[in-house]
């Protein structure tokens, strides 16, 4: 794997993404390979490579176009480059003027020399989710606006980047899955509820750098805390109680679903699975969110430390937030 991350490295500097070494190290410190490494252990190495390398990119697109970069409170102006950005990664054949796009369409170009159309296509309509969460988050930042549980769960769900994270499973593994099951009701529920989980769990990872460095706006604790008046430790153990319901209800249901799955599902399901585990091994060790806002190299240790029993075990749809209560429908299947 270290082979892999070294032609990572080496693409990430020649790939004209990084407009200094400062944000090259920052990129380069989101250890992205080990990420993929996580989520996709069966991968080949030309295929982790590819995926590996959108995440790098998607790290620096974000540090550098939506979280803190000029466009950040600026939907207009953002809105105008994603459509760009998106054709890009739609066409070959598109250009822009932005410093991310030919790196972009060198990645798509990738993924187009050894998966077939239709994977292709998931990634590029889960990209454009990704696009719009992040459009969405940066309104609510233009006017100030601290989205509620509900929006704001609906909005996590596509501005943590994990549609697009997801649909690199297929990309990575060179497994088909068909449209009939992905779109099964409950495979759907199981989607949604691994994004939900790892991006709550992303909130967390990044909350001690996000404090340090004065960057906090639209987090899981920043909604609780004005939503239901909470205190900001108070916020926290509500927002990994509402995980742990999440996590609760994927695992029950997973285990209905896994039985009767197919090879091809079967290995998508697991493949979930491997993304909530592994990008909490991930978050956990990371420079990007270990070494809290200083330059990435500098890390201070953190031993990992695993709760032996969910925080909330309340049956049932999570309070507030509607948008999200039919993953407990009792007729998924």
């Amino acid at each position: 794997m270290r082979q892999i991350e070294k032609r990572a490295v080496e693409w990430i500097g020649s790939s004209g993404m990084c407009a200094s070494e400062r944000e090259k190290a920052w990129v380069v410190a989101t250890h992205s390979t080990d990420f993929m490494a996580w989520v996709t252990p069966v991968a080949e190495d030309d295929r982790l490579l590819a995926a590996a390398l959108w995440v790098y990119w998607g790290f620096g697109f974000d540090d550098a176009r939506c979280d803190n970069g000029p466009l950040s409170s600026r939907p207009a102006q953002f809105n105008a480059l994603a459509g760009q950005v998106q054709r890009a990664c739609e066409a070959h054949s598109a250009r822009g003027e932005d410093r991310f796009i030919a790196a972009l369409q060198d990645i798509v170009g990738r993924f187009r020399s050894f998966a077939p159309p239709p994977q292709v296509r998931r990634f590029v309509h889960a990209h454009r989710a990704w696009l719009s969460g992040v459009a969405w988050q940066i309104g609510n930042q233009a006017v100030g606006r601290m989205p509620g549980l509900d929006d704001f769960l609906a909005m996590r769900l596509l501005s943590c980047g994990g549609e697009p994270t997801f649909a690199l499973l297929e990309l990575a593994t060179g497994v088909e899955v068909t449209d009939r099951e992905l779109h099964r009701p409950a495979v759907r529920a199981l989607t949604e509820m691994a994004i939900c989980v790892a991006g709550l769990d992303n909130d967390r990872h990044s909350l001690r750098k996000e404090l340090v460095g004065k960057e906090t706006d639209q987090n899981i604790y920043t909604v609780l805390m004005q939503e239901r008046s909470l205190a900001l430790h108070e916020a926290v153990e509500a927002a990994a109680g509402l995980r742990d319901r999440v996590l609760l209800r994927f695992l029950q249901l997973h285990d209905r679903v896994r039985p009767t799955a197919g090879t091809e599902l079967a290995t998508y399901l697991q493949g979930l699975r491997y993304g909530i585990r592994g990008n909490n091994e991930w978050g956990l060790r990371v420079p990007r969110y270990l070494s809290l806002g200083h330059w990435p190299d500098e890390m201070e240790d953190a031993a990992l430390v695993w709760a032996d029993r969910p925080s909330d075990t309340r049956p049932g749809p999570v309070e507030g937030a509607p948008g999200i209560a039919w993953w407990w429908d009792a007729d998924l299947a």
